[in-house]
């Protein structure tokens, strides 16, 4: 190290191999870099012919994804970009498709039975992920009232999620809550939460998903 104006401007970062010059080093590459402990980094890197060797070949990549893409190396990362976004538009369009052929007419007119004076939307869903339930619950109910929304999805290793949403008239009378923990209980599951008119719940047994759907008929029923 040495010391200017009272300053440090050098210090030794090699704990390996040292050369007289870095000018010995030559061409330079670093290729690694990660933590090895509480404030030590460690740094690999390849010089002279190796480093070389590696850029040339990361060149051929690049020229060769560039081919593939049929755009120029420069314009590799904007074509990337754009079949990222065209991507995840894609995946957007399928999970609306696959939402919509799970309900198969689900939340219609017809398709709610009576129980009582409560109308009854349930449904066993397959091929619809736990994250869209509440979505699709909600979408089931707009415009109703006196209705009781029961959907369940059983994923592909066999567990079961549950949502149960309720018009606000119905939670003068009853609560999601209750109701989803009613139906969770038939799939093995414990508990459940949420509030009054929305509420979810799980459980490790899907194949048991119908008798879920009975135990909400039967709360509804009283």
């Amino acid at each position: 190290s040495g010391e200017k104006a009272g300053k440090t401007y050098s210090l030794e970062l090699c704990g390996g191999t040292h050369v007289r010059a870095t000018g010995d080093i030559g061409l330079i590459r670093i290729v690694g870099e990660s933590a090895v402990g509480a404030g030590v980094r460690r740094i690999e890197a390849l010089t002279g012919v190796d480093a070389r060797r590696y850029l040339t070949n990361q060149d051929e990549k690049l020229k060769a994804l560039a081919a593939s893409l049929k755009v120029q190396p420069d314009d590799v990362g904007n074509r990337v970009e754009t079949l990222l976004d065209e991507r995840r538009r894609l995946e957007r369009e399928l999970t609306e498709a696959r939402k919509q052929l799970a309900l198969g007419g689900a939340g219609s007119a017809d398709e709610a039975e009576k129980i009582g004076d409560i109308n009854l939307i349930a449904k066993v869903l397959s091929g619809v992920a736990a994250k869209d339930l509440k979505g699709m619950a909600d979408t089931a109910k707009t415009n109703r009232d006196h209705t009781a929304v029961a959907f369940i999805a059983v994923a592909e290793d066999g567990k079961a999620s549950i949502v149960v949403s309720l018009t606000e008239d119905l939670t003068q009378k009853f609560s999601a809550v209750d109701l989803v923990r009613a139906a969770s209980e038939a799939v093995g599951g414990k508990g459940g939460g949420g509030r009054p008119d929305m509420a979810q719940a799980g459980g490790p047994d899907g194949a048991n998903a119908e008798a879920a759907i009975n135990a909400v008929r039967a709360a509804l029923a009283g």
